[in-house]
């Protein structure tokens, strides 16, 4: 047994049963990390929105806009970037090392050609930008920022699959540490490009744009040239002949991957519905629920983190045809998830006030009033954890036993069939305005979790019985 990862080789003599305590360290190795780079992901961003907030008004809201669209393209074109870590898990998990290198090959290949395709959108953004009634101004400048922005979606698509293929590998940790030099990196860059310090230019929202492509450029060339020349994993020679197409792994990482993206953007579409809806209700039960909804995203990165390295586990000990193996570490990570939700509810619910308080400046006008709204809705936010953790949770399995298109099914049936209108009703004809919001999303993503845990323990992958009884008959 491999003591760093906790997870048996491939080839050689059935493994040991490996106990709960195991399964729990080694769940926990991997998932930290991620956890750590999905927070440091988030970094980015922030550091993006203070440091525009210093500039100017107009240009915040500019690259703000700017930034929720490009985030947007970018959910959907990484489910084929996310399709490499299960696949090259179960590859992994069946000893086969050469199909490691195509499949993660052709996740690159996609990546290259979403980003590519996607390209032409970003370009002439301003358009349809006003055509979604946004101010003429701010629709101009994010614009400029999508232009110049938009030639980093496909590095950021890359790293993303770079990601993928590490972390299945469980070398998650050198993930963390290029995602921290990138934001020491975009700070600098951002304080020199958009300010015009040390002699720089001052480009405003060019400068932003400039910085976060720079930056993406450069974590992919280290991420890169870790994959590639790492001694560790030169038997894989992933960037050897890499123009040639492999037709065969590009259908199944396609076949894998499209699901993936239309998944998280149908959760994404969501949350983007729910501040819309939010607006309609007032200004400040807006500002409280981007409060609150930001803390939220904060502890999804850590379920998301869980969720990731729940996906390569599973679909190692998938690769192997261990279904005991599966079975324990999938109750494991349930209740690491559990363990982990508790300790958020147990937070949202005692102390919300301060924690709303972290982001406003309590001597303008209305900001009790943010404080008093954000609260009641981070109530809501604690039941939101049991039902995020569990569907996040139980897409990191299903992805994991490659099981990708009947959850996109449920996902878009749950959250905008179900969730949005429940919602909606709640919200208006109901009369409960942004906490019956709340509660509506909360129910569509119950309903996915309950769907989605139901999909994955009753799948063959967990319990075969024809294969069980042959098993017991020999034996």
């Amino acid at each position: 047994m491999n003591s760093a990862t906790g997870i048996p080789p491939a080839a050689g003599p059935r493994p040991a049963v490996m106990g709960y305590p195991a399964h729990a360290r080694a769940l926990l190795a991997l998932a930290l990390p991620l956890v750590g780079s999905n927070l440091a992901q988030m970094a980015l961003h922030v550091t993006d929105t203070v440091m525009l907030g210093w500039y100017g008004v107009v240009e915040l809201a500019a690259v703000v806009l700017g930034a929720s669209s490009f985030f947007i393209l970018f959910i959907l074109g990484a489910g084929f970037a996310q399709a490499v870590m299960p696949m090259v898990a179960s590859a992994l998990g069946r000893g086969d090392e050469v199909q490691v290198r195509r499949d993660t090959r052709m996740g690159l290949w996609l990546s290259l050609l979403f980003g590519a395709a996607i390209y032409p959108v970003m370009w002439w953004s301003g358009p349809i930008l006003i055509a979604l009634h946004q101010k003429p101004e701010v629709a101009a400048l994010a614009q400029e920022y999508l232009r110049i922005a938009g030639l980093g979606m496909a590095p950021a698509l890359l790293i993303m699959a770079l990601k993928s293929f590490l972390s299945a590998l469980e070398r998650a940790g050198v993930v963390l540490w290029a995602t921290l030099a990138g934001v020491a990196l975009n700070v600098a860059l951002n304080w020199m490009l958009i300010f015009g310090n040390w002699g720089a230019p001052e480009l405003g929202v060019r400068g932003a744009a400039v910085a976060s492509v720079a930056t993406q450029v450069l974590t992919l060339a280290v991420m890169a040239g870790y994959a590639g020349l790492h001694r560790d994993f030169r038997r894989f020679n992933l960037f050897q002949r890499f123009w040639r197409p492999d037709w065969p792994a590009f259908r199944q990482v396609y076949r894998l991957g499209w699901p993936i993206g239309l998944t998280g953007l149908f959760e994404s579409g969501l949350f983007e519905a729910a501040a819309l809806m939010m607006g309609w209700i007032g200004t400040t039960e807006l500002a409280a629920h981007g409060i609150a909804l930001e803390l939220a995203a904060i502890t999804f990165m850590c379920h998301l983190g869980l969720s990731n390295a729940a996906t390569v586990r599973t679909g190692r000990f998938q690769g192997m045809g261990d279904r005991a193996g599966l079975r324990a570490g999938a109750l494991v990570a349930i209740a690491l998830s559990g363990v982990l939700s508790a300790i958020i509810i147990t937070v949202f619910l005692t102390i919300p006030a301060p924690l709303v308080r972290l982001f406003l400046d309590m001597t303008n006008p209305g900001a009790e009033a943010i404080v008093a709204y954000g609260s009641a809705l981070l109530a809501m936010a604690a039941l939101f954890q049991l039902a995020d953790a569990a569907q996040v949770m139980a897409l990191g399995f299903l992805r994991g036993v490659q099981d990708t298109r009947v959850p996109m099914i449920i996902a878009s049936v749950s959250y905008w069939l179900i969730g949005i209108p429940v919602s909606y009703v709640l919200a208006f004809p109901l009369g409960y305005g942004g906490e019956g919001l709340w509660f509506g999303l909360v129910v569509g993503l119950a309903v996915a979790a309950v769907l989605l845990m139901l999909r994955f323990w009753r799948g063959p992958w967990v319990s075969d019985r024809r294969a069980d009884s042959g098993v017991r008959r020999r034996a």
